[in-house]
């Protein structure tokens, strides 16, 4: 019943994470599909991709900090899928058109 409880928390936090992400996205909608990086321009997928990888490292490590392991699938499909899913919605979220 606790375990309950903490993933009930964990997904409630989770999803205000991403309610408050979205908002601030929403202010700021206009932008390129180039990021300037110290004057120099990269292209936008790279910058999503290390984005994706950067929110997995930190799903991966919530769920060993709160002891979810036992809750969470096999762990290379789980980790890829996740990292597929924060690249798109880091390029939906922030470069849409």
């Amino acid at each position: 019943m606790r375990t309950g409880r903490i993933v009930l928390k964990f997904a409630a936090i989770g999803l205000g994470v991403v309610v408050l992400w979205s908002v601030a996205v929403r202010i700021s909608s206009h932008h390129s599909l180039t990021v300037d990086v110290l004057g120099s321009y990269f292209p936008a997928w790279m910058v999503c991709i290390l984005s994706g990888l950067t929110l997995t490292f930190i799903a991966y490590w919530i769920i060993q900090v709160r002891n979810l392991k036992p809750y969470v699938g096999p762990a290379p499909l789980i980790y890829s899928c996740l990292m597929i899913i924060f690249t798109f919605a880091t390029w939906i979220l922030f470069y849409q058109n």
